[in-house]
């Protein structure tokens, strides 16, 4: 790290105006006579100064040796870091070499939880995954609407199955939280690359280094939403094992009010859910005011309706897959309200504020 230095602007040809570089820098950066500089203005007329990279200098990469120590899920955990950080191109070793099995759930990991790696070459003790994304070509914007979208398809299907008891649906919906999962290690990637790199963040949509710090937060709201709605749809599961036809009458009926209540909470909490993601994406600060009291109304609607359902006459087991789904329905209306106290404060300008 360089200490601060002046330079005095010269004139050159009596049109030119020059600066001299930094010696130090230059020879860090690896800078020789004819190589060209990338020069951005920022938003307070300050210049950001970077040396211009061939295709092969901007492909980062790295080797990253398994442990036989450790599972499947450590090891894979290692991975995504490495994913996460930024790397493109990465060479997977195992001393021992890779079994068969393993070799093919590494693949279908890959495929199903790190959007874009794909796998480029392999031998008998390595297999080199690639990252073929170009941000530029998936904007955050994109990401965050294609994950709010699997939210709502998933969040009505799952009150569907459990007003249903359609067992094939909620699979399906805890089938679809994986595609969550990898939009959110996405934009992880995508918000981390933005940090160091001004042009990519005005491309992918971070006009603000706050604003990275923001997105953050709130993907991982979304993402914990996702593991909810995942929540709501096994519990409906695990109820549809006890079926209502099998029921005393009373009980049965008892049982079909509740989730029509159920249902009409859902719907409530869903459409919460839409009005977050409108106020987040026109960065509507009046309406993100609205949907953190619409949350705190459901949160408090819920809790009235929690003691309701431990006096009534339900069965012990029908009592905690409720709960557990009521209670769930409250974490979505939090974080909502959470997205939406983050759309506040990044809809808040600062005068002179620093812009990448």
């Amino acid at each position: 790290m360089m200490n601060e230095e002046k330079r005095k602007v010269q004139l050159t040809g009596g049109s030119t105006l020059t600066v001299s570089l930094p010696v130090k820098w230059a020879r860090a950066a690896g800078i020789k006579h004819g190589d060209e500089l990338s020069l951005i203005q920022r938003s307070d007329n300050s210049l950001l100064i970077t040396p211009e990279k061939s295709e092969e200098e901007r492909i980062k990469s790295a080797e990253l040796e398994l442990s036989e120590n450790e599972s499947f899920e450590d090891n894979f955990r290692y991975l995504i870091s490495y994913y996460l950080v930024g790397y493109d191109l990465v060479k997977l070793l195992s001393p021992k070499g890779f079994e068969a099995e393993e070799r093919k759930r590494i693949k279908e990991e890959v495929r199903k939880r790190l959007i874009g790696m794909e796998v480029v070459g392999e031998s008998s003790k390595e297999i080199i995954l690639q990252s073929f994304l170009k941000y530029e070509d998936f904007t955050l914007r994109d990401a965050i609407r294609s994950m709010s979208e699997i939210i709502v398809s998933m969040h009505g299907d799952a009150i569907t199955a459990l007003e249903k008891g359609d067992r094939n649906l909620a699979e399906d919906v805890t089938e679809r939280d994986n595609e969550i999962d990898r939009f959110y290690l996405l934009i992880v990637r995508q918000l981390k690359a933005a940090m160091s790199d001004p042009e990519l963040a005005n491309k992918i949509g971070v006009g603000r280094q706050r604003d990275s710090l923001g997105y953050r937060i709130i993907v991982k709201s979304m993402e914990r939403i996702g593991d909810h709605v995942e929540n709501i749809a096994k519990n409906a599961m695990l109820m549809n094992q006890t079926s209502s036809v099998l029921m005393r009458e009373p009980e049965a009926a008892l049982r079909i009010a509740t989730l029509k209540r159920i249902k009409e909470i859902g719907f409530r909490t869903e459409n919460i859910f839409i009005k977050t993601r409108a106020s987040l994406s026109d960065m509507d600060m009046k309406e993100a005011n609205e949907t953190i009291r619409d949350a705190n109304t459901l949160v408090d609607k819920l809790e009235e309706l929690n003691e309701q359902i431990l006096a009534e006459e339900l069965s012990i087991t029908d009592k905690v897959h409720i709960l557990s789904i009521l209670e769930s329905l409250g974490r979505i209306a939090k974080y909502c309200g959470d997205i939406a106290e983050v759309t506040i404060n990044m809809g808040t300008r600062i005068a002179g504020e620093l812009e990448f």
